[in-house]
């Protein structure tokens, strides 16, 4: 424990290039959670030494959700992905990022407890536990890292998404079904009355305060329901976004029609965060052509939010719906440059 008192391990020095490149870097705030957060951070990691990852904390599922159900901790596994995301491009990045996304494989004994445990989750629990300090505990997993940012929780108690779905009872009839749990809700199909609970949930506070400092933030891509919606649910998350001075910009998801949105349009994902959140205004969307099927109605969408559209090219040269770090850099500098 005394080990863990004194000031925070000098961080591996990035290179001169990358020290130069980030001297006029803004600061970003960049909100989310999963493989979506990830891919926004691997992209504005490239453009600002100033970057705060902000994480949704409901996973239910795996790893995650066994530690949440353990050891009441929050759900580290959305935590874990931005760090891993933040660490640079040399072999020490490297290295760490490939140790913290390690995953155990089934041993050969019966039931062993490390069986589909991230080694990265499990390092952060350690950090909590040893600390007591959520924050400080990310803090000191980014330092050993060489983080090119900061991770913070959304909130500082584990929470919990409920929505319901529309099925089709015994006599034909169409009823709402509630579900309980990100794992659940996440292969829904099409929610509707999305809660988080507990419903006065505390902020994290150095997330508010990032959001209110910040140059930009950044919202998306990721699951939208799951994801993304989540920041606007919790009620001081979304004062403070409604209220910063920051610009906002929303990136999209490449694929529209996935296991909690189906049968959506790249529209209807902006009518969502109406819904929820009508006070909250976006300065840009940026979206790949590919994924807006009817740009019409997608400007009109973005223009209830008081948004302005920006196509790009920002998806991996491959068949799965993946952005490419650089295209999504490149997308964001111009964003950030033009306003």
């Amino acid at each position: 424990m005394a080990l863990l008192t004194g000031p925070l391990p000098l961080v591996p020095p990035a290179s001169a290039a990358f020290a130069s490149q980030q001297d006029k870097g803004p600061s970003v705030v960049a909100l989310g959670g999963g493989h979506g957060l990830s891919a926004s951070l691997s992209a504005l990691r490239l453009l600002t030494s100033e970057l705060t990852a902000i994480v949704t904390v409901a996973d239910d599922g795996g790893s995650s959700g066994r530690l949440r159900e353990e050891y009441g901790v929050l759900p580290p596994g959305d935590l874990r992905m931005a760090l891993s995301a933040l660490c640079d491009d040399t072999d020490w990045g490297r290295t760490w990022r490939d140790v913290m996304q390690h995953r155990f494989a089934p041993g050969k004994g019966r039931g062993g407890s490390l069986d589909e445990h991230a080694m990265g989750n499990l390092l952060i629990v350690t950090l909590w536990e040893l600390l007591g300090d959520t924050v400080a505990g990310l803090k000191w997993a980014g330092a050993l890292l060489g983080a090119r940012g900061e991770v913070l929780p959304m909130s500082s108690v584990p929470l919990t998404i409920e929505g319901q779905v529309r099925v089709t009872a015994p006599d034909g009839a169409s009823v709402l079904q509630t579900l309980t749990g990100q794992a659940k809700c996440a292969v829904a199909g099409s929610l509707e009355r999305v809660r988080l609970l507990p419903e006065d949930a505390p902020a994290c506070i150095e997330a508010l305060t990032a959001i209110e400092l910040a140059d930009w933030v950044i919202l998306g891509p990721g699951s939208w329901y799951t994801s993304v919606l989540p920041h606007l649910l919790l009620p001081e998350m979304r004062e403070a976004l409604c209220n910063t001075a920051a610009r906002r910009c929303l990136t999209m998801n490449l694929a529209t029609d996935t296991k909690e949105t189906l049968g959506m349009s790249a529209a209807d994902h902006l009518r969502v965060l109406r819904e929820y959140a009508p006070d909250f205004t976006i300065d840009v969307v940026l979206a790949d052509p590919a994924s807006v099927t009817d740009l019409a109605d997608f400007e009109q969408a973005a223009g209830m939010l008081g948004a302005e559209v920006v196509l790009g090219k920002v998806g991996a040269s491959s068949r799965r719906p993946i952005h490419d770090p650089l295209r999504l850099a490149t997308a964001y500098h111009d964003i950030f440059g033009n306003r």
